[in-house]
């Protein structure tokens, strides 16, 4: 499916047209800005910081479009609602069809990546580190 015995996909996809608007579900800050360059990686990312029920927590916000969030800056202030980026195209955002791909994480990333599929035997101790987006997302399936 994603390569190997990685299976398990702890981020949830969101697919959309490229240019689609992403919107920050909450206030909080620009914690990484890059690219993910690899076929079937990321692409550009964004990754901001959040407070939620006085708990940190990380999103990772994946197969974006570079030029939507080049202009960010670490640390800079989002509020919510805010549009922070944009989907990339296949061509840009590791050779998906657009979409987006929303991760959280209750333990900062070191730099702009996060680690989105997992073996079988990783996913429970993943979990605990990456709760479901849906926490955020709401129920959406």
């Amino acid at each position: 499916m994603f390569g190997g015995d990685r299976v398990v996909h702890l981020g949830i996809d969101i697919g959309a047209p490229v240019g689609t608007e992403v919107h920050a579900f909450d206030e909080g800050a620009i914690y990484a800005i890059g690219v993910n360059p690899a076929k079937g990686d990321y692409g550009p990312t964004l990754i901001t910081e959040h407070q939620v029920d006085g708990q940190r927590l990380w999103v990772l916000h994946g197969h974006l479009s570079w030029k939507s969030i080049m202009h960010h800056k670490v640390g800079e202030p989002i509020s919510h609602g805010q549009v922070i980026a944009e989907i990339g195209s296949e061509a840009e955002n590791g050779g998906w069809p657009p979409h987006l791909h929303f991760q959280l994480s209750t333990q900062a990333p070191e730099g702009h990546d996060m680690r989105g599929v997992f073996t079988l035997e990783e996913a429970i101790e993943a979990r605990a580190v990456h709760p479901d987006p849906r926490i955020i997302l709401g129920d959406i399936y």
